[in-house]
Order: structure tokens, then sequence, then C-alpha cells
């Protein structure tokens, strides 16, 4: 079920170190009493099971889509590995799972341009870590409509559920909803930021960490 599959994501980034507790400095100043960072499932034995939670996410979704698209840079290998995860599950092992994904800087030579891998066609879900300005997501909606495809949603690894901007000038809603309001496409994650609360609640180890989180999103975040 999609729960105990948000659950056991969240337990496997906790003991991977992807997920940390305790007092974080953020790119944009803010303070959080937590942190996720991706970079760290990094062998293959974490990197292929992160690319089978994707893979469940996405077919419990119920989406159609015909390909996937990372985003330079860490977007590259999730979408390699959830395409992987994707070829061997139930839900799509009868159809090939083409992905592509750009480089930062255009090459003038061999195939040239900044777009790598299969071509952008038909209904493409972008794929990514998590979404805090959203300007990834940007830029790739630009590049699938660039070459006549169509974006048909965005797949995170964790929904942090919190509102972006300066204290005293908040977003309405969550860096995810802005995302979806903007672009009319859905945003599809693993996990969120209940399944980390709903951790520290059933875990006693975690409890000490319980209250800060709590704060934190009553202050940032939305339901």
């Amino acid at each position: 079920m999609p729960g105990s599959r948000a659950q056991a994501f969240v337990r496997f980034a906790l003991e991977q170190g992807v997920l940390n507790f305790g007092d974080f400095t953020m790119k944009s100043g803010r303070r959080s009493p937590y942190f996720f960072n991706a970079g760290l499932f990094n062998d293959g034995a974490s990197v292929g099971r992160l690319g089978q939670f994707y893979a469940q996410a996405l077919a419990d979704s119920g989406l159609d889509f015909d390909m996937l698209f990372g985003p330079a840079y860490k977007g590259i290998p999730l979408a390699t590995t959830a395409a992987i995860a994707l070829s061997n599950h139930p839900a799509r092992a009868d159809r090939p799972v083409p992905f592509a994904f750009n480089r930062k800087e255009a090459k003038d030579h061999g195939e040239g341009g900044t777009l790598v891998g299969a071509p952008l066609q038909g209904r493409v879900v972008i794929i990514d870590d998590v979404i805090t300005a959203g300007t990834s997501v940007r830029e790739s909606v630009a590049l699938i409509r660039a070459a006549g495809a169509r974006p048909a949603a965005v797949l995170i690894a964790l929904d942090r559920m919190e509102r972006a901007g300066a204290d005293d000038a908040l977003s309405e809603g969550s860096a995810v909803q802005e995302v979806e309001r903007a672009y009319g496409i859905p945003v599809v994650s693993i996990a969120s930021l209940a399944d980390i609360m709903a951790l520290l609640e059933d875990d006693a180890t975690l409890a000490r960490h319980r209250d800060a989180v709590s704060a934190y999103r009553a202050r940032y975040g939305v339901q």
C-alpha cells in the first residue's frame, strides 16, 4: 500500500544517512530540524533500491506516461535508476521505458545540443529529489515543450510540504502546490513530511526530534 511504501522509504533514507535530524541551514538560509540529501544514495545497492521506490510510486499513481526525464544534475541518476526499475516492474515490463536528460553546457560536437538520451516525445515524467524553488521543473518543462512533447507529471522522492519565501512573505501554497498550479501537472512523491512525522511518533529512539520538526511544520508547512 502507498502508506506502508512511504514509511518504508523514510526508514530506508534514515538508514542510508540520507535523512538526518539536527540543526541545518538550508540553501535559502532557513534553518531546518531535518535534512534530506538524495546525493547520499551513492552506491549501487542503495541507488537500485531507490529506483524501485520511484517505480512503485509512479505505478501506484496510475498515471499514463511514455518516458522519463532527469534534469541535470541530480535528476540524471534518478531517471536512470527509475527507468531500470520500471523495466522490471509488472506495470511496465511489457513496454520499454525510454529516458533522457539534459546537460548544463551545450556541446557543439558529437550529437550536439543539451539533450542526451531518447528523443523527448509523448507524455514525459520529470524525476527529481525534492522541489524547493521549482527552478529545475521550470527549465525541464520548457525543454520538454520545446521538443514538442508534453510534461505529464513530476515525480520526487520527498515532498517537504513547505512554503517558500521569506518569513514575512511566505508563498500561499507549498513548493509542490505552486508547481502543480503553475504547470497544470500532478506532483507525485514517494514520501512526505507527514510520513516523517509519523515515524517520529512511532519510533521512541527518534522522539527527541518530534517537537522541533512539529514546530517547523507549524511555521512553514501546509496540510
